[in-house]
């Protein structure tokens, strides 16, 4: 049996071992043994985790919905590309997806486009870009969605 003083070292040497001891002590409700400091930060770390990873999905989402509406000169070599990348971020990004963090994404939209349009603006020197978001968080969440890019063509 661990004492807590030994499962707080125990964190700072060998945190999988200390997950496990942890596990441990909250199936057996052993509630008191807990090291609770450091289970806390573990706590808001693994959530975190998951907003940055959603997040991060979101983004490549976005930027590849702007260079196949609006990177013209790369459109014929890459569209296919970007369709299929497309399609594998939302598959990936729906997986992961909760309720809250389907709020989290919806909350922060406008600055993972923000994010999105400056990396396009960059990777393609572009700036034909839409300065606001013009896509929906079902849009980009719908994996059959793809933005039409005909009326840029008729310009």
């Amino acid at each position: 049996m661990q004492t807590l003083q030994d499962l707080k070292n125990l964190y700072k040497t060998d945190d999988d071992q200390w997950l496990e001891e942890t596990l441990k002590l909250l199936k057996n409700r052993q509630f008191e043994q807990l090291d609770v400091e450091n289970l806390i930060e573990e706590l808001e770390e693994l959530g975190r985790e998951k907003k940055n990873a959603v997040a991060s999905l979101l983004e490549k989402i976005i930027r590849h919905l702007l260079m196949y509406q609006y990177w013209t000169a790369e459109r014929e070599n890459n569209a296919n590309h970007w369709e299929a990348e497309i399609y594998s971020f939302k598959t990936q990004l729906n997986r992961l997806l909760t309720t809250n963090l389907t709020h989290y994404l919806q909350d922060n939209l406008e600055m993972i486009y923000q994010s999105s349009l400056k990396y396009v603006q960059k990777k393609t020197k572009l700036q034909n870009f839409p300065t606001q978001n013009p896509y929906s968080l079902k849009d980009l969440l719908d994996p059959d969605y793809l933005p039409s890019f005909w009326e840029e063509e008729q310009k």
